[in-house]
This record gives C-alpha cells, sequence and structure tokens, in this order.
C-alpha cells in the first residue's frame, strides 16, 4: 500500500504526524481483515489464516498510530482463538487410543491368539493348548526401530522406590482456654449513654440570633473563625441552612465588590403563590489556604460567631469525643 501526502518518518515507531488518509485507509483494511473471521459459521483452513495474518503483516508496515495498532493486535487475537479452536478438535487417525484394540492385535502378533476366521477355517477338531507368547517375535520389530539396549532398571520404575508408611492416626487435643486471660466486654446501660440534644438544629439558631444582630456582615468575617479552620467550615454549614429556608439572604456589595449576608423575612405562602421564585445553588469552596487568606486579608482577629465547646458523648465511665 503506497503512502499518500507528506513523506513518511523512516525508522519511527510512533509518527502523530501520519497522514489522516493514510491512516483511514489502513483501518479500512484492517475491518476489512476482521470482517473475514468474524463469521462463526465459516470454517477457515489454516492455509487461509496464514494468508491473513500475511495481509496484517503488510498492513503494520505503515501503522504509526495506537489506534490502528490496536486493530491490529485485536486481529491476531482472534486469529490466535480460532488455530486453538481448531487444534483442540485435531484428530489423529481414528480418534482416541484404543488400548483394548492395541493389546488384542499385539497379541494375535505374537501368536497367541488367532482372529475368528483364523479359527473357523481350522478344520482340525482337536483342542490345542495356549501357545506361549513369542516375545523375540516383538522384540526383533522392535529392533529396527531402536538400537537403544534394554536395561533392567528401567522395567522397575516406580515400584523400586519404598513405599511411604502413613502416620498413625493421633486425636487432635482440645485446645482450653484460659478463663483467668479472658477480657470480657464492657457492658453499657441505658443510662449510661447520655443522648445529646440535637447540634445542628441548636447551633443554626446561634448563627440567625448573630446575624439579627447586624444590618449587613461581610460573608467571611462572618464564618472565619481564626482559633478553628473546623469551626469555619461548620458556620458555614449552619449559614447554608438559614439561605435555604430564605431566612439570609446573600449578595454582592455594589460598592467594595465584597460577599455580605444579612437576616431578611422569608416569603408568606401567598407571595410563594403569586411570585415565581426561582432556587439558586451556589458552591462555596473553603480549604485552609482561602481560611488563612481571609484572616490574613480582612484582619480578623476574634470570631464574630462566638467559638464552641467540643462536644462529647460518655459511654460508661469513658469520654469519646
Amino acid at each position: 500500500m503506497s503512502s499518500q501526502g507528506s513523506p513518511r518518518k523512516e525508522g519511527l515507531a510512533y509518527d502523530p504526524d501520519q497522514d489522516p488518509e493514510e491512516k483511514r485507509e489502513i483501518r479500512r483494511n484492517y475491518r476489512s481483515l476482521h470482517k473475514t473471521i468474524d463469521d462463526p459459521h465459516v470454517d477457515h483452513t489454516a492455509v487461509e489464516l496464514e494468508t491473513k495474518v500475511e495481509r496484517a503483516n503488510e498492513l503494520f508496515q505503515n501503522v504509526k498510530n495506537p489506534q490502528e495498532a490496536t486493530l491490529d493486535s485485536a486481529f491476531l487475537v482472534k486469529t490466535a482463538t480460532i488455530n486453538s479452536r481448531k487444534a483442540r478438535g485435531l484428530k489423529f487417525g481414528t480418534g482416541v487410543f484404543d488400548v483394548d484394540n492395541f493389546i488384542t492385535k499385539l497379541t494375535a502378533f505374537m501368536g497367541g491368539y488367532r482372529p475368528p476366521e483364523d479359527a473357523a477355517s481350522d478344520n482340525s477338531d482337536v483342542e490345542e493348548d495356549d501357545a506361549p507368547l513369542e516375545w523375540a517375535k516383538i522384540g526383533r520389530r522392535a529392533l529396527a526401530k531402536s538400537r537403544r539396549v534394554p536395561a533392567m532398571g528401567y522395567m522397575l520404575g516406580p515400584l523400586s522406590l519404598p513405599q511411604k508408611q502413613r502416620a498413625p492416626h493421633k486425636p487432635r487435643e482440645k485446645f482450653e482456654k484460659n478463663k483467668k486471660d479472658e477480657t470480657r466486654p464492657q457492658e453499657l446501660r441505658e443510662e449510661d449513654i447520655q443522648r445529646s440534644e440535637n447540634e445542628t438544629t441548636k447551633n443554626v439558631a446561634a448563627v440567625a440570633a448573630v446575624l439579627e444582630s447586624v444590618e449587613k456582615i461581610n460573608l467571611f468575617k462572618l464564618v472565619t473563625n481564626p482559633a478553628s479552620f473546623a469551626q469555619s467550615v461548620e458556620n458555614i454549614f449552619y449559614l447554608s441552612f438559614l439561605v435555604r429556608d430564605a431566612k439570609v439572604a446573600f449578595e454582592t456589595s455594589e460598592d467594595t465588590g465584597e460577599p455580605v449576608v444579612f437576616a431578611c423575612e422569608p416569603p408568606s405562602d401567598e407571595d410563594r403563590a403569586e411570585a415565581v421564585l426561582l432556587k439558586r445553588q451556589m458552591i462555596l469552596e473553603f480549604d485552609v489556604a482561602t481560611w488563612k487568606r481571609a484572616i490574613e486579608v480582612f484582619d480578623i482577629r476574634e470570631p464574630f460567631i462566638p467559638t464552641r465547646a467540643r462536644a462529647g458523648t460518655r459511654l460508661g465511665k469513658q469520654w469519646y469525643g
């Protein structure tokens, strides 16, 4: 296949500047090869498969990009699968080797058994005794195929190995645990677990009370706690409930461009029915770097929302934060 467009780069396994028309032509040829072997009802001969692989090798000479190389790999996988299936289905001669038939013919060859047709042709009424097998006859025939001298060691084979004696069965000893070493789990009673009130509801109400004391406030000055990054994130979480319930409004100041929040009256049911209210969602990214930057830019020294005590749960005689 001749290449088109700009000349190819010799010796380059990957060429991102390969001519697009040339790549399309390579893909078309590979897809044609795939169609010829995709039909499961067609029995491909070994010669046909070899011809197709040689054709794929010719196409691979112009492959310079991963997409075309993938088509080549997929074609080789399909070809190998068909070859493997054909190899498993091969039969030599009449099929599986028949041991009984082989022994019967071998015995007849050494004179120890006569086929029924030979016995029928014998007019003698006297039954002959079983003659010994002529092993020398089969030995002369085997000698024509091999010059190797037989040795006695090969005749013994695995029978010369001493038989392993099985150890007498011993009953397994029952493992008894030392009850002194056992540690009983701590028992908890109903009065040991102190159920705390809903912290989220209480903290949302606290943030609402703080906002009622001011007209408008910078968002970062409100939520940032300079002593605790975790509580700053919690303040944003509690504030989001108030914004969702339309109890707090968020806007950008026209004078300074700062984000500000302020308390407001939520719309009544009549206002909701008369006006078409659209819900808007906002994602506020607040990481440690933003927290430190807010403290520096807005010179936050004290938290506007008071620092909350760390909550804990008592289980038995121990406290867990």
